[in-house]
């Protein structure tokens, strides 16, 4: 298989490489790939290596500075490439290293060393920011130059990382790996934005055929005519403009995978012949007469309840029942609150471009939980992005969230409920979404006491919102201006601001009813 450790690497958002370092002890000889000696600050208060270790180091092409703490010559992590830290119990030590990193400009990366009984530890320091947790009784001078040359050497993050946190989402990525074995027809259904697309991705990566093709098609990306023509391919001369013979999609998925998005914006018409490729397995492309065969499997995904459609004669029910061979159903953002930080943070990396650790802080953790995502996991991106713009690339408030619906911020500022992951939450994966309510865990770090998360007090309650309407108000229109004033369009300020261009013209007309001079050459 492809991916080794599937399904540790995809629940708990580590690479492959990263669970290969905390789970094994390589004892093999490592090729150095890198000459120059690499400036390491080891920072250890419970053990000192010893004089033969620290030469073993040397030896093996590391500049080795020791402290064991933090109280330390700043120079020591200004000149500092790799700063190792051991954690025992918590990772606050390297909240306050990276901290400390961020105050004195070091661009040092970050290792930890947990104890190999404190996993989640592990899991938790690469999730806060660490290239990746070894065991701290991993002390080999020539497995460390390994473990550095691969996550310093080569790209540090893997941001494309899936993640599957939350038990409701681990159980259906255990169910989606057992389908992937078997070559069947698969039907994804869920709201938009929760990631069918994603875990179309992971069918095919857990697949036999993971080494071949993956297509990926939207039906309700263009008119019917071309939806033809891409799909089944042409012969030379089949219409005017065919100069060459041109394969369609399903040709050039063969020996692969083939996902057909929003596959119930389909027209009746392309779903008989969809039902005639699913039935023969083989296509004729336009203006042509011979029938190739198809090695390929099928996956399809919607948002619509194609039962209803099929009532109203809107969807055809053989190629319902020829699609959902094996459904899966994605429950939305909501129903899956475990998965909403890591995914932030993840959405937060793929955005940085500081070099250094971006923090959410407590505040804005507990916002991101509580609100109840109607767009899913599209709009937390959304929501990160802008978040990352008014903090100039710095530590996370609750002031830089902005939601695509500000009028329902008061209706969620309730504190979030003690999350107990119970039996209850199972679901059956191959029919529809469980039941809503599902409790949301609380944010360590955020008192469910706060006034700002209080429902006594009225009175305190509503100035304490107003000062944040006005706050989350001075935010975006600054945004707003910023955006407009660095674009050449109004089409491309809304792309950097995260919305579309008629959000924006609303969002413009507003300010200009609340007398906001906006200049027109940047409304236009």
């Amino acid at each position: 298989m492809k991916i080794n450790n599937f399904l540790i690497w995809h629940t708990y958002c580590l690479t492959s490489v990263q669970a290969t370092n905390f789970f094994k002890t390589s004892r093999e000889g490592t090729k150095v790939a890198n000459t120059n000696n690499i400036p390491m600050l080891w920072i250890d208060p419970v053990d000192k290596l010893n004089d033969q270790v620290r030469q073993a180091f040397v030896d093996k092409g590391f500049d080795l500075r020791i402290g064991d703490s933090l109280d330390i010559e700043d120079d020591a992590f200004t000149s500092a490439e790799i700063v190792v830290v051991r954690l025992s119990k918590c990772a606050t030590a390297l909240k306050e290293l990276q901290m400390k990193l961020v105050s004195l400009g070091s661009p040092a990366q970050v290792i930890t060393r947990v104890a190999r009984d404190l996993f989640e530890l592990g899991i938790e320091a690469v999730r806060q920011g660490a290239l990746t947790a070894v065991p701290s009784e991993q002390l080999a001078p020539a497995e460390w130059r390994h473990i550095v040359d691969t996550n310093v050497s080569e790209p540090k993050t893997d941001t494309s990382a899936y993640v599957f946190a939350d038990p409701v989402s681990r159980n259906l990525l255990a169910l989606a790996e057992r389908v992937a074995r078997v070559d069947v027809t698969v039907l994804l259904t869920g709201p938009t934005g929760a990631g069918k697309e994603v875990l179309s991705r992971i069918l095919h990566d857990a697949s036999p055929r993971f080494d071949r093709p993956f297509v990926a098609f939207n039906c309700a990306a263009m008119p019917e005519n071309l939806i033809e023509d891409m799909l089944f391919g042409h012969e030379k001369g089949s219409f005017t403009g065919a100069n060459k013979i041109q394969q369609g999609l399903f040709e050039q998925a063969q020996g692969g995978t083939i996902f057909l998005d929003e596959i119930g914006e389909m027209s009746y018409s392309m779903q008989a012949k969809l039902l005639r490729i699913l039935q023969e397995r083989s296509v004729v492309r336009l203006g042509g007469q011979k029938s190739i065969d198809l090695d390929i499997r099928i996956i399809a995904a919607t948002n619509r309840n194609l039962k209803q459609a099929i009532a109203e004669h809107r969807f055809r029910e053989d190629l319902y029942f020829r699609l959902s061979a094996f459904k899966l159903s994605l429950p939305p953002l909501s129903e899956r609150p475990l998965d909403i930080l890591p995914l932030a943070e993840q959405f937060v990396a793929q955005q940085n471009m500081t070099g250094h650790p971006i923090v959410i802080s407590p505040a804005a953790q507990h916002r991101l939980v509580s609100y109840p995502w109607p767009g899913n996991v599209r709009e937390l991106q959304n929501v990160i992005v802008r978040a990352l713009v008014l903090s100039n690339q710095r530590s996370i408030e609750m002031e830089h969230l902005l939601f695509d619906d500000l009028h329902i911020n008061d209706e969620f500022s309730e504190p979030a409920s003690e999350y107990v992951p119970q039996s209850d939450r199972s679901r059956n994966w191959t029919q529809g979404s469980p039941n809503h309510g599902i409790s949301r865990p609380k944010v360590a770090g955020v008192s469910q006491d706060s006034p700002i998360l209080s429902h006594s007090g009225d009175h305190k309650v509503s100035n304490v919102r107003s000062v944040l309407d006005h706050a989350v108000q001075q935010s975006e229109r600054q945004a707003i201006t910023e955006a407009l004033q660095s674009s050449r369009s109004r089409d491309e300020a809304a792309e950097k601001l995260g919305i579309s261009p008629r959000t924006l013209r609303h969002k413009l007309q507003k300010l200009r009813e609340q007398g906001i001079t906006v200049t027109r050459a940047y409304a236009r």
